[in-house]
């Protein structure tokens, strides 16, 4: 077979599965609303369950609503019937995938789910099905065709299936009002955690390891400061240690080019006022906004009186993989 044919043959299971997906824009509708507002208004957890590709689909689902707010995991439907059922509570809710609607293994647990009280979501490709007609509230993730020519391998109907679930996953978080710091609480692992979780008074530079001058310093000294601390800056402060200014590189190449006597004038003279601040509990995240915004490569620590604390640099972002 050519590259060409091959070529062909990809895209047409893409162009497949995104007509699957459009398809399912009508079906957010009534149903999924009320599949959202039963999970919302249960205290328990959203056990998933389904058999072969829906079942690969329901794990990744039940991840998904785990990590988005939802508490959640996955039952496989052969193993509830062999005492896996009791991972279930009356406080819960269960999420059934099936194309079919059909499958004998969730099927056979159906009449036990209901006999808990426990609500039924479905998500079935047949709205007909034994499955659809049991559950509390079917959503319909048909397709037209699956992308298999054969027509036999679940492709674009587990594309949909899957699609849905995040669908009624993200809502759910919305509507939780579900924040980057609660996300980061399942994430703590991984670039991800420490882009969420690391404030700036972990990564921030304290005492010695600070740049620090008077107002009073000579500018000739406050550049020793800068390259003994090597952070291309230095606070000025005063005798209390509240924050008057600072002073960077471009606050010297500005002073060069005015033609300034570096050896005679004191730091307050060329100093840029106050500075750009954050607080110790500052999201790192936040900070590196901030300094992509302002252009800069260094924020000042300072307390609730406005007295420095400390320093954070691009370059502790950068070490944290905050970047």
């Amino acid at each position: 077979m050519s590259n060409r044919a091959l070529l062909r043959l990809g895209a047409d299971v893409i162009r497949t599965e995104i007509d699957a997906l459009r398809g399912l824009l009508p079906r957010i509708d009534d149903e999924f609303a009320r599949a959202c507002t039963i999970i919302l208004e249960r205290p328990g957890r959203v056990i998933v369950t389904g058999m072969g590709k829906s079942g690969h689909v329901g794990h990744k689902v039940a991840s998904t609503l785990a990590s988005a707010g939802t508490p959640s995991f996955f039952v496989h439907p052969g193993e509830a019937s062999h005492g896996d059922l009791g991972m279930i509570t009356r406080e819960d809710t269960v999420m059934a995938f099936s194309n079919s609607g059909e499958t004998a293994e969730i099927l056979t647990i159906v009449p036990l789910i209901k006999r808990i009280g426990v609500p039924l979501l479905a998500l079935t490709g047949n709205p007909s099905s034994r499955l659809a007609s049991e559950a509390d509230v079917n959503i319909d993730v048909s397709v037209a065709k699956e992308a298999c020519p054969l027509g036999l391998a679940p492709t674009a109907s587990t594309t949909a299936a899957l699609a849905m679930g995040d669908a009624i996953a993200i809502a759910l978080l919305e509507a939780r009002d579900f924040g980057a710091e609660d996300f980061a609480r399942s994430h703590p692992g991984g670039h991800l955690g420490r882009r969420l979780l690391l404030r700036v008074k972990d990564l921030m530079h304290t005492g010695r390891r600070m740049p620090t001058v008077g107002p009073d310093t000579l500018t000739s000294d406050a550049l020793l400061e800068m390259t003994a601390k090597s952070l291309g800056m230095t606070s000025v402060v005063d005798g209390d240690g509240l924050l008057l200014g600072v002073f960077t590189d471009g606050d010297l190449r500005r002073a060069l080019d005015d033609g300034i006597a570096l050896r005679d004038t004191p730091i307050r003279q060329v100093m840029t006022p106050s500075g750009v601040t954050v607080s110790p509990d500052t999201l790192a995240a936040e900070c590196l906004n901030i300094l992509e915004q302002r252009k800069i490569t260094a924020l000042v620590v300072v307390d609730e009186s406005y007295r420095q604390i400390g320093v954070l640099h691009l370059h502790d972002l950068l070490r944290a993989g905050v970047i």
